[in-house]
Order: C-alpha cells, then structure tokens, then sequence
C-alpha cells in the first residue's frame, strides 16, 4: 500500500512539474506576443500618422 502512495505522489509530483514548466512558456509567450502587439501598434499609428500628412498636404494642394 506504501509503495502505491509514494508511487502515486511521484506522478503526482511530476505532473505538476510538466505543468509548471508549461505555465513558464505560456507565461513567456504571452509576453512574447504583447511586445510583438505593441511593435505592431505602433508601427500602425506612425503610418496612419503619415497618411494623414499627405492627405493634408494633398488637399493643400488641390
């Protein structure tokens, strides 16, 4: 009975480990994926920003 409880306990114990290491690269990759969201928003915003000058500098113009 003994060996099946410390048996159990390991695999228990080992799961949770795969599971620790798991929440690590979710952990990583949602970091990962903010600074990518984060490159992406801003690269949006200079080249709306740009289009908005040439839209201006366009109707200026006409």
């Amino acid at each position: 009975m003994m060996d099946q409880l410390r048996e159990r306990l390991a695999d228990l114990t080992r799961e949770y480990q795969l599971g620790e290491a798991q929440l690590r690269d979710v952990v990583r990759q949602d970091a990962l994926l903010r600074e990518t969201l984060l490159r992406i928003s801003g690269a949006m915003q200079v080249l709306e920003e740009l289009c908005q000058a040439e839209e201006a500098r366009e109707a200026q113009q006409a």
